[in-house]
This record gives structure tokens, C-alpha cells and sequence, in this order.
């Protein structure tokens, strides 16, 4: 039985699926300017997935390096207010 609308055999994975989830990691470990680049690619590609129909794959990588990014952004506004909150201080 054949579905309709449906793309036969294995799907690709997504062009970007890698690259996200990379600046994720990236964005948490060493650059946290990353985060906002992973944070909006991989929305991005988690709507390209969903429009695709079962075509591309990588939905993983995709949502793991989305949330990392969303968690690096959140800790480099952290690090950016507490270093604005230390100059405005003096001392720690």
C-alpha cells in the first residue's frame, strides 16, 4: 500500500542540521554570540522539516542545537548583565 504525499525511502537530512547543532555547542562552550545564530537557523530548519512532509530528517540535531543555542543566548545576557552590574560597582 502506497501513502499519498508521502517521499519513499530514507529522508535526507536537513542542509543545516550539523551547522546548528555545532553553533549550539559552540555557543556554550567558547562564543556565546553564537547562540541567537543557532537559536534563529535552527527555528528555521525545524520549519523546513515540518513543511517537508517526512522529506528531510536531522529533526534531532536540528532540536538539540536549537535549545543549546536558546540556553547559550540566555547565559550570554547573564554574563553581559552581571559584567554590566560589576563596571557599574566597582568590585565584585
Amino acid at each position: 500500500m502506497v501513502i499519498p504525499n508521502q517521499p519513499i525511502g530514507q529522508p535526507v537530512e536537513h542542509p543545516n542540521a550539523t551547522a546548528v547543532l555545532f553553533l549550539g555547542a559552540a555557543s556554550l562552550i567558547c562564543c556565546g554570540l553564537l547562540g541567537p545564530v543557532a537559536w534563529a537557523l535552527g527555528k528555521r530548519a525545524l520549519d523546513q522539516i515540518e513543511e517537508s512532509g517526512g522529506a528531510f530528517g536531522g529533526r534531532v540535531q536540528v532540536m538539540v542545537g536549537y535549545i543549546l543555542g536558546i540556553v547559550g543566548t540566555i547565559l550570554m545576557v547573564c554574563w553581559a548583565v552581571l559584567f554590566l552590574l560589576v563596571m557599574i560597582n566597582g568590585n565584585a
